[in-house]
């Protein structure tokens, strides 16, 4: 009895053994931080309470009498995301900001640069959370946009992982189309068998080879012939060239010219001696008619 108690003791120490040992992964997975941004160099102010509804603006600080000066860190652990002002040498936390889901946003930008910054930062005191509101100034322009992008960037990283949850739960929810197969349930394969195509084109084959010779005939008939083109006209022989040359051309022309000047010639001496012979017969006799005045 006594052995089988203590065995049964060693078993629960073992399994508190393993759970602390859990318990420690988890929390030490949980603890994790992935840093996000880190300046060197920021400075803080002591600034004045709102005491309107206008924004804050960094030319009511005395800009060059910085109550803190130290490094600047922002980290991701979880869905928080952090904001740390540590000392430069022996890394002492001086004060911190948490940027939370659902929360409002601990860093607000001032209306006159770019530059400044107003930081709420958080602190517990006696298990109490209290917050405090601090200027929050950078040396470079550059530095104060990264510090902003790594906030956005945090922020875009949770409306995504909480688009992605409520997404996952959505699928969940809705009633989803089982297609697994049940008991005795089976699947029936209809496949068509590669015979019948082969004999329907041996048949359409066996159709084209089987045309009578008078449809073919007929069927070149139907084409219209093409007449082919004339074929080039052939070199021109030397006689040719000689004769048609324009000398022998002038020499035609010339001889014809004289041959059309003789007859035109001949013709009007012709129509002289007709108008001459006409002339003498119509002429009246000088003295027949001085007589025949003179009675």
């Amino acid at each position: 009895m006594e052995q089988a108690s203590s065995s049964s003791n060693v078993k629960e120490e073992k399994n508190s053994s393993t759970d602390h040992v859990t318990v420690d992964d988890n929390e030490e997975r949980e603890a994790l931080e992935i840093g996000l941004f880190q300046v060197p160099e920021c400075y803080v102010y002591l600034i004045p309470p709102r005491k309107t509804a206008a924004s804050y603006r960094a030319d009511e600080w005395d800009v060059n009498k910085w109550a803190w000066e130290g490094a600047l860190k922002v980290v991701s652990k979880g869905e928080e995301c952090i904001i740390k002002l540590v000392d430069k040498t022996t890394g002492e936390l001086y004060a911190q900001a948490f940027l939370r889901d659902g929360e409002l946003h601990p860093v607000e930008a001032v209306i006159d640069s770019s530059r400044y910054f107003v930081l709420r930062v958080e602190e517990n005191i006696d298990g109490r959370a209290r917050h405090a509101f601090i200027g929050l100034g950078f040396r470079e322009r550059t530095e104060a946009y990264d510090f902003q992008a790594a906030l956005h960037d945090h922020m875009k990283y949770l409306n995504k992982k909480k688009t992605a949850e409520e997404m996952e739960q959505h699928f969940q929810n809705t009633s989803s189309v089982d297609y697994s197969l049940k008991e005795g349930e089976t699947i029936v394969l209809q496949l068509k068998n590669r015979s019948e195509k082969d004999t329907k084109s041996k048949l359409v084959e066996k159709s084209l080879t089987n045309l009578s010779l008078e449809d073919k005939g007929k069927s070149i008939e139907a084409i219209p012939s093409i007449i082919p083109p004339p074929p080039p006209p052939g070199p021109l022989s030397p006689a040719t060239t000689a004769q048609r040359s324009p000398s022998s051309l002038s020499l035609q022309r010339s001889s014809e010219q004289q041959d059309l000047d003789t007859k035109r010639e001949e013709v009007e001496k012709k129509e002289d001696q007709e108008a001459k012979d006409i002339g003498v017969e119509d002429a009246p006799d000088d003295d027949f008619g001085d007589f025949q005045a003179a009675g």
